[in-house]
């Protein structure tokens, strides 16, 4: 077969038949060639992550502050509750001394409160949001006219127009 030049017009055929097909259907192979290589950056850019010279004891100290506000506030409620079981009177008169503060102190209190645990969850957020893969969007065709994102605005000019 090869004498006759079948074998190399046989796979120039084969070739050109896969590169049309491929403009119908995905190449699975190279689909799949491309999510694996996705895969393994991800795995490396979190390794990258993780692969810091160690701590001193200064970040390790300061680590150890950042993770207790939540446990403590968590810890002095339940405790609330056993301190007004344990000593009711001492309780109430302590709650009465609650009724003195200001109510501005109480305003700036719920403000940092809320924005530590908000920064928290916008930081999460954040995080997450990084990890999900952008979608490829179609490219319009290059004789279509030019469309303006903002499709009420476009009726606007077309209906004043």
């Amino acid at each position: 077969m090869s004498l006759l030049g079948l074998g190399r017009t046989a796979r120039a055929v084969g070739g050109a038949v896969a590169e049309v097909s491929e403009v119908f259907t995905v190449n699975r192979t190279k689909a799949e060639m491309g999510a694996q290589a996705r895969y393994q950056a991800a795995l490396a850019q979190a390794g990258a992550e993780f692969a810091q010279k160690p701590l001193g004891w200064f970040d390790r100290f300061v680590n150890g502050l950042n993770r207790l506000p939540r446990p403590i506030m968590a810890l002095s409620t339940v405790g609330l509750f056993a301190y007004a079981m344990a000593d009711p009177d001492g309780f109430s008169l302590r709650m009465q001394g609650l009724a003195y503060v200001p109510e501005p102190l109480w305003w700036l209190l719920g403000a940092v409160v809320s924005f530590y645990f908000g920064a928290r969850e916008l930081n999460y957020f954040r995080g997450y949001r990084a990890n999900i893969p952008a979608r490829p969007v179609a490219a319009p065709p290059a004789d279509a006219p030019a469309r303006s994102p903002n499709a009420a605005l476009e009726a606007w000019r077309t209906e004043n127009s």
